[in-house]
């Protein structure tokens, strides 16, 4: 039932309490949220406030997210033109400034870090989380707005977040960290208020971002990543589309499937890039010795799909998404050559993760690159503490694990943070240390089964886009290679490529693998892109009123 109403263009568009700009356009069958210099046309793509895409203009202020803006009553919504003229009001430099020194600050409110923050505060330790999301409960555990419960999945993470409510921890939501110095100094922004931390120890639990599957089309309004479409249905209640294709490789593809058919969505294609599990018989009973409860849990999600109807294309790859109408028209090709194309509202894609580690390298944590996966894993001892004393990281920012191995990372960080800041001791850690190698295990037989390594550039076609922020082809960079270029910052500086506003999330790791490969120089974290302060795009009155607030401090 909506309760609320706001205008979109000046056309009038229903919403729920607690529902994203995002979600309610969408329900609303209005996909094209921006224009790009280059007269594309931008939708909603990660759900997560990573792309930068979704902007709108919001009571005259524009670039707001709108995966990231709840609808509010009366608010008057516009589509964002390429070069949007600012009507709004900026907040006043130094306005509301927060200023926190707890024991441990933890950064992300998600499974790893609200476990993190419940083991500290229980030790005695002062604690303070910062989350970027309105809900606290993360990618895993995602919360729905009106509070409502789908699953035991969606009930383990609201007694999650009762729990960390309830230790004594604060919970600040709606807070972007913009900014990390050394010596543990963290800049952020919670509205019009900027907050400076400066804690005596910290946790960094960022978590991680999906890996899409580019090709031709990838950046079309109705294209979105799997835990995007997830976040619709769970959050908010919405269907990313009645006809729904979702592609790359994992099993978040085929969770959010049935989550969608249970929904009403018509799953008409799930494309899965790997083998048939039944072609490897080995890796199948290595996956299902190592946890069979969690493997059983899958077998029974791909029969309630068969009995929905869905059955999974395995070695299928999407190769092609062409505007049709206001649909979508989407191909596919089997590992035998065999094409054809089918009509959607929306693809969905998950081919893998890319962690969120900014705030970590930028503090200097020591990096890892790791094929397998085709990203950095940060480097940390027993206790989940990198390199530079005083921080921690747990989850997926530190490399892809899950959220099952981030609960038990996140334990063992609280436990030994709190105890370096006087609280508590770390001695009782057995259990968490044996979930952890279980989990472990599990995870890296799960990925073996699963073909989640970056894709191949080799053969894709010239017009691929690479950067959706700077609207850079393949072509481009390849032309771009072509003076040689020593590290991806040079070709950045060639190309462009990375220099928008999502700082080269989704580019970057493209451009340092190409760069490697042209070379012949092994990957390593200098390979990458340098992180840059801020991380997210935020207001310059934002930068003042903390600059403000640090004068303050003397």
């Amino acid at each position: 039932m909506t309760d609320i109403t706001f205008t979109f263009d000046g056309q009038p568009v229903p919403a729920r309490t607690g529902q994203s700009l995002a979600a309610a356009l969408t329900e609303a069958g209005h996909r094209s949220f921006r224009d790009t210099a280059k007269d594309a046309e931008r939708g909603m793509f990660c759900g997560m406030g990573v792309c930068q895409d979704c902007l709108l203009t919001v009571d005259g202020a524009p670039n707001a997210r709108a995966c990231m803006t709840q609808a509010t009553k009366g608010m008057t919504v516009t589509r964002q033109g390429a070069f949007p003229a600012f009507g709004g009001s900026l907040p006043s430099p130094g306005q509301r400034a927060l200023n926190l020194t707890p024991d441990v600050l933890v950064i992300g409110g998600g499974a790893g870090g609200l476990t993190a923050a419940i083991t500290a505060a229980r030790a005695g330790a002062s604690v303070v989380v910062l989350d970027e999301r309105k809900v606290p409960g993360g990618q895993y555990y995602k919360q729905a707005a009106d509070k409502s419960v789908l699953d035991g999945q969606q009930r383990e993470g609201a007694d999650l977040v009762a729990a960390a409510q309830a230790s004594g921890a604060t919970i600040l939501t709606g807070v972007e960290v913009w900014g990390a110095f050394d010596g543990l100094l963290f800049l952020a922004q919670q509205g019009d208020r900027a907050i400076v931390a400066r804690p005596r120890a910290a946790i960094v639990a960022t978590g991680a971002y999906e890996r899409p599957v580019m090709v031709p089309g990838w950046t079309l309004p109705g294209v979105m990543t799997t835990g995007a479409a997830q976040t619709f249905w769970r959050s908010y209640g919405t269907l990313p589309g009645k006809r729904v294709a979702l592609c790359g490789s994992g099993p978040l593809n085929l969770q959010v499937a049935l989550e969608l058919a249970r929904g009403g969505a018509e799953i008409v294609r799930i494309a899965e890039r790997s083998p048939s599990p039944l072609s490897r018989p080995i890796a199948a009973l290595r996956l299902l010795a190592a946890g069979p409860a969690q493997t059983l849990k899958g077998l029974s999600m791909l029969q309630a799909l068969r009995r929905s109807g869905v059955v999974p294309h395995y070695g299928t790859e999407l190769t092609l998404v062409v505007r049709d109408g206001r649909g979508l028209q989407a191909s596919f090709a089997d590992r035998t050559g065999r094409e054809d194309t089918i009509g959607v509202d929306a693809v969905c894609m998950n081919a893998g993760f890319e962690p969120q580690n900014e705030i970590l390298r930028l503090l200097g944590a020591a990096m890892r690159y790791d094929p397998a996966i085709g990203s950095l894993r940060c480097q940390t001892d027993a206790t989940m503490q990198t390199n530079v004393p005083g921080l921690y990281a747990v989850g997926d920012c530190k490399g892809l694990g899950g959220a099952p191995a981030a609960v038990a990372e996140g334990t063992i960080a609280g436990a030994h943070a709190a105890a370096a800041t006087g609280h508590g001791d770390a001695y009782d850690l057995f259990a968490a240390n044996c979930a952890l190698a279980h989990h472990r295990r599990f995870q890296s037989r799960l990925w073996r089964l699963h073909d989640i390594a970056p894709g191949d550039t080799g053969a894709m076609p010239d017009e691929t886009i690479i950067c959706r922020c700077e609207e850079l082809t393949l072509g481009d960079i390849r032309t771009g290679l072509d003076g040689k270029p020593g590290h991806a910052g040079t070709l950045k500086r060639a190309t462009r490529v990375g220099m928008g506003r999502c700082q080269g999330r989704y580019c970057g790791p493209v451009a340092a693998r190409m760069v490697a490969q042209e070379t012949g120089k092994a990957i390593e974290d200098l390979s990458f892109f340098a992180p840059r302060v801020p991380v997210k795009p935020i207001a310059i009155a934002a930068i003042l009123a903390a600059e403000e607030a640090l004068d303050g401090q003397g």
